[in-house]
């Protein structure tokens, strides 16, 4: 595979595509103008959200040096010397060309085209706060491991997935089709939010070790082995039970593939859990999908 591809890190796209997914669902099922143009853009600017939060994780990581000889994991393009710093930087700096022209595109497409004279400044007002948190999106997707002030290395990684590919994005493309929110489209985003969470959790709980000799604090390491285990379960049945809450009972059908998951991240060691990622993305744009039948 090309370093370049490599570096995208095209198995955790599919995780960032599920508030998407879920939210611009609920909103056709809510029976509102359902604008797919919008649906796509909205695509598009997150999963360039994504490949910009992987290229910077890699450059942050590597300018720290925490990704040096790491065991049971992929070497990127960095760490292999296949890219060089410059390239990467300049990687950086298309991604982040492409979410703002992605961005900017899919605000325009949902709020101005229904735009009327009497409505302007409400529009006017969506468009600024939609911009606003893009701009958010783009600073957090690059700040995770990047920069001397980044918050990856602090405890506060999980937060960031929480709110940036679970409940923001979930309330986001909600919004975007329909201009209005509803109590259960915030609990389906928080329910959607916790596995997002889980699987970088799971890295985590996989470079623990290493982490910890780099200065990384996770909070998967301040949790140690057994409680970042613990947490992880906590985060897949608490997402289940949101979900069923909210009369989305189809999500029960992941109950047997996460109750092996969990079984396998505690019976295996840090090594052995890269094979589980794809298994946590995958499940998880499905309990989305399963959340809109």
């Amino acid at each position: 595979m090309s370093p370049y591809i490599q570096s995208l890190r095209p198995r955790t796209l599919p995780l960032s595509m599920s508030g998407i997914i879920l939210g611009s669902g609920l909103a056709y099922l809510s029976g509102f103008h359902f604008q797919f143009s919008v649906f796509i853009l909205a695509l598009l600017t997150t999963l360039s959200l994504q490949i910009l939060s992987n290229l910077s994780n890699e450059l942050g990581d590597a300018l720290k040096g925490t990704d040096t000889n790491q065991h049971g994991r992929d070497a990127y393009g960095l760490q292999t010397g296949a890219i060089t710093i410059p390239q990467m930087k300049r990687m950086i700096i298309l991604f982040i060309v492409l979410s703002v022209l992605f961005g900017s595109a899919l605000v325009l497409t949902a709020f101005w085209p229904l735009s009327t004279l009497n409505s302007q400044l409400s529009t006017l007002t969506n468009t600024l706060i939609f911009l606003a948190f893009g701009a958010l999106a783009i600073i957090g997707a690059m700040t995770y491991t990047l920069g001397k002030h980044s918050y990856g290395y602090i405890g506060l990684g999980d937060l960031g997935v929480f709110l940036f590919f679970g409940l923001l994005s979930t309330l986001g493309a909600f919004y975007l089709q329909t201009q209005t929110l509803t109590w259960e489209v915030t609990s389906c985003g928080i329910a959607i939010g916790l596995p997002c969470v889980g699987v970088l959790n799971l890295n985590n709980i996989r470079d623990m070790a290493n982490d910890r000799l780099h200065g990384k604090h996770t909070f998967a390491s301040l949790l140690g082995p057994a409680g970042a285990r613990l947490y992880h379960a906590l985060l897949l049945v608490a997402c289940l039970a949101l979900f069923a809450a909210c009369g989305h009972c189809w999500t029960l059908l992941i109950l047997p593939v996460w109750i092996w998951h969990v079984w396998f991240i505690c019976r295996h060691s840090e090594n052995e859990l890269d094979k589980q990622m794809p298994v946590l993305m995958f499940t998880t744009i499905i309990v989305a999908c399963l959340a809109i039948l």
